[in-house]
């Protein structure tokens, strides 16, 4: 009776987690979404503790205080600007309990005797993805934290040593498929998982993160799916699957978003400097500085302005300047708008993220394909910390590297205030024509400072 209750509630936790993937598809529901996924967290793992095969509980209940005393912290005092590295962290710590799951599942199994083909398969599996999920999660982080570079860390011979690890592992696990009680084999097999991680994610660049964080993510879910098979659990078949396959159609997204195919993302070290492609291509124009109280005067009394905010505005932790700043010119009757490109940030959705906890409204935040539409409207549109991915290059240059990458259309707009530290490229390599339009203004400094001064100027207007 106990086991068909178990299964009835893992039945349910199923369906809160499809619920919830749903509900977090829109940023009006997404709330929601993470309730519904709570909860259902919480009943599968309530159900869980009632398994025949749990004999003790005393680890379990320090995991779950080490756990919590771990994730509050996480959770509560990570700002967003920093939810990229925490979410690869994450990524880490999941794949590190599968990993762990399925090396104690092997052991115990060797010293019973009771190793059969098909569960060493799955436990196979389960170590291949964890250890790369672990390590690769790992310096997603450094690169994403900037403990590492975030340019892509390039040596002779990569991508072929890095198929022949991976090669190396396959062989390992057809070869304990075989012979299942072959401890060395399995012990390479987890080595060789944990170095490929480092070696895959080493050679690419921070501005492919999102595509890396999102693939890392899928690879966590199948790890979690093969665990499930290996310990006969039906929701971790359940989550890993909708987590690896969730994860596989985001990366895509970002694949497309960037205009980049998933090979050149893994092998292609986008963003390298000092390549062929780090190459400028823009028509030769200077570049307009502007004054504070020019710009203001010009947002002060402009009918629609749309913001387009970059990962400079993360990483000068704008986002509530510019919202109070969107907010005056509101006041003064003007109406704003939020363009929001699917790669303008380090993780997918993290300008829809940083803006919403600003207190930016949600129908104030308009995706890439329908404001591009609303750029020849607008009076002004304001770039803070964007670069690529507001470069005409895309459009108009077949010579340029990131031609066909999809941008907003900012150059359509009346008039642009570009917002920047400096003069310098983007993570392309690529001169920006945007910024030497005739149009086009530069406004130079810190963004968060900057968007203070512009607030101050507007409310003086």
């Amino acid at each position: 009776m106990t086991e068909i209750l178990i299964q009835l509630a893992y039945l349910f936790a199923a369906f809160l987690f499809i619920t919830a993937l749903r509900a977090l598809g829109r940023p009006d529901s997404a709330r929601r979404g993470m309730q519904l996924a709570t909860f259902g967290m919480a009943v599968a793992v309530i159900a869980t503790l009632f398994q025949a095969r749990i004999v003790s509980y005393e680890w379990i209940v320090v995991g779950a205080a080490v756990g919590a005393i771990a994730g509050y912290p996480l959770g509560m005092w990570v700002p967003m600007t920093a939810m990229p590295q925490r979410i690869a962290l994450s990524h880490a710590f999941g794949a590190l309990a599968a990993t762990l799951v399925g090396i104690g599942e092997y052991t115990n199994g060797f010293s019973g005797g009771t190793l059969v083909r098909p569960t060493v398969m799955a436990l196979g599996l389960e170590v291949l993805f964890g250890g790369v999920t672990v390590t690769g999660s790992l310096i997603a982080f450094g690169k994403l934290q900037g403990i590492l570079p975030g340019r892509p860390l390039i040596f002779q011979g990569q991508n072929a040593i890095n198929v022949l690890l991976l090669a190396a592992g396959c062989c390992c696990l057809i070869w304990l498929i075989a012979f299942p009680a072959q401890v060395l084999v399995f012990s390479a097999m987890v080595a060789i998982a944990i170095l490929l991680g480092i070696l895959f994610v080493l050679p690419i660049g921070g501005a492919d993160m999102p595509v890396i964080v999102s693939l890392l993510n899928s690879y966590a879910g199948l790890a979690a799916v093969a665990t499930g098979f290996a310990i006969d659990n039906n929701i971790l078949i359940i989550v890993g699957a909708l987590d690896g396959l969730s994860g596989f159609i985001l990366a895509l997204a970002m694949s497309k978003a960037m205009n980049r195919s998933f090979a050149n993302v893994l092998f292609g070290a986008f963003g390298a400097t000092g390549t062929d492609t780090a190459v400028a291509t823009a028509s030769g124009g200077e570049m307009s500085a502007t004054t504070v109280e020019d710009a203001a005067l010009r947002l002060a009394y402009a009918e629609r302005v749309i913001m387009v905010p970059g990962y400079g505005l993360a990483v000068s932790q704008a986002q509530h300047q510019m919202r109070e700043l969107g907010d005056l010119i509101e006041n003064r009757g003007g109406d704003v708008r939020y363009a929001i490109h699917p790669v303008a940030g380090r993780m997918p959705g993290h300008m829809n993220v940083l803006l919403a906890e600003a207190g930016v409204p949600y129908d104030k935040l308009i995706d890439m394909d329908e404001i591009n539409e609303r750029f020849v409207e607008a009076d002004v549109a304001v770039v803070v910390g964007a670069n690529d991915v507001v470069n005409p290059a895309a459009r108009i240059n077949p010579a340029s590297p990131i031609f066909g990458m999809p941008i907003l259309k900012v150059d359509d707009a009346k008039s642009v205030l570009v917002l920047k530290r400096g003069k310098g490229r983007g993570f392309s390599g690529v001169e920006n024509d945007l910024f030497v339009d005739p149009k086009t203004s530069m406004l130079f400094g810190d963004a968060r400072q900057s968007l203070l001064d512009l607030g101050l100027q507007v409310k003086e207007a």
